[in-house]
């Protein structure tokens, strides 16, 4: 199969990683005899897309290192060596084909191929964008071979009535299929809790999500954690832009059940770790601090102001000496008076109008005549 120019998200990677897919494995080990992905993909005499697919389909297990990046343990090397029919059966398992090359597995037309795929008879493994931006998918080798294996009628002769139902309404099984499939694999390489809730969110969109989750705060919180987890290469925009629009699920049953699957997911998270909740951040009490008055004096200051070094929540005594902003000056008030800029700013904001800097008085009178026009405002 001829390498993509255009790579895109995928169930695992084609040519690199996309946003949204959770990391492998979240144990983390600081063993030092560990590789990254890319040699370990050279010493396996592997492609990288073929070793990202073969981590997908966890023919090669990949663990987090003391630095949060993707680690192949030598033991893990070693295992992979000692099996019988290395490396050819290691290529056989991830090789992959498209439609021109399905379609000579079989031993049929290209045309018919596609019908087998639209109809659901055979689950893509990854996809990826030609040069027009179109979606091109992808299917296991093995489990193009299986197919004429397991259903030898659907090669030759009419095509069943239930197929040509499915194909007559316009239905095309091939991203669904897909996301099934992405889903159920990344559900059984994790199981913190909140991750597993991350993955299953990804096929609904925002309204169906802010439906089944109306707790913003939880929200918030898988979707840190499946960004918390994310590792690998990142895709082309256009290549994220459509695994974004691939992974909703857009079928009236498929949302459904996807929402049920979230709602179970949600509650497990729930009962094991809930998410946290923003509190009120209170500076650290000093010890023999005095004690804090029933009605404390209103602190001013520019928003985000931090608390002094080295000491706690300030007392009244330290506030007298600490410089306060004055308080704007009421309507009507001289424009000779003195006041500062966050004043002039807020009384600009009070009365809606135009601020301006005030002009300068000269403290002598002019004794020669101007030169010219009028003085200048600021």
């Amino acid at each position: 199969m001829a390498t993509p120019k255009v790579s895109a998200g995928t169930a695992f990677v084609v040519e690199s990683r996309v946003e949204g897919v959770p990391e492998v494995d979240t144990v983390r080990d600081g063993v030092a005899s560990a590789v990254a992905p890319s040699r370990a993909a050279t010493e396996l005499g592997l492609k990288r897309q073929e070793f990202d697919l073969a981590v997908h389909l966890g023919a090669v297990r990949v663990r987090s290192g003391p630095d949060g990046r993707p680690k192949v343990h030598r033991e893990e090397m070693d295992r992979l060596r000692a099996r019988d029919g290395f490396p050819d059966e290691l290529r056989a398992l991830v090789r992959t084909v498209g439609t021109a090359e399905g379609a000579r597995l079989l031993g049929i037309s290209p045309v018919r191929f596609t019908r087998l795929a639209r109809a659901g008879c055979l689950t893509p493994v990854a996809f990826y964008l030609n040069r027009y931006r179109a979606v091109v998918w992808v299917y296991l080798a093995r489990e193009v071979e299986a197919l004429a294996v397991r259903s030898p009628e659907l090669l030759a002769g009419n095509s069943p009535p239930w197929m040509r139902d499915r194909l007559e309404t316009g239905g095309d099984w091939r991203p669904r299929n897909w996301r099934s499939r992405r889903i159920e694999r990344l559900l059984a390489l994790t199981e913190d809790p909140w991750l597993r809730v991350a993955i299953v969110a990804q096929s609904l969109d925002p309204v169906q999500l802010a439906e089944v989750v109306d707790d913003p705060y939880e929200r918030v919180h898988f979707a840190r954690a499946g960004r918390a987890a994310e590792s690998g290469r990142r895709g082309s925009v256009a290549g994220r832009e459509a695994m974004a629009r691939l992974m909703h699920a857009d079928e009236p049953d498929e949302i459904l059940w996807r929402r049920i699957s979230l709602i179970a997911e949600l509650d497990a998270a729930r009962e094991l770790r809930p998410a946290p909740r923003p509190g009120e951040v209170r500076w650290p009490e000093p010890v023999g601090a005095p004690a804090v008055p029933a009605a404390p004096a209103r602190l001013s200051g520019p928003p985000g102001a931090q608390p002094p070094s080295g000491s706690g929540e300030t007392s009244l005594a330290e506030t007298s000496q600490s410089p306060v902003v004055p308080p704007a000056p009421a309507h009507g008030t001289s424009p000779g008076a003195p006041a500062g800029l966050l004043v002039r700013l807020r009384l600009g904001a009070a009365r809606g109008l135009r601020l301006r800097r005030p002009r300068r008085r000269a403290a002598v009178p002019r004794t020669r005549p101007r030169r010219g026009g009028p003085d200048k405002g600021w």
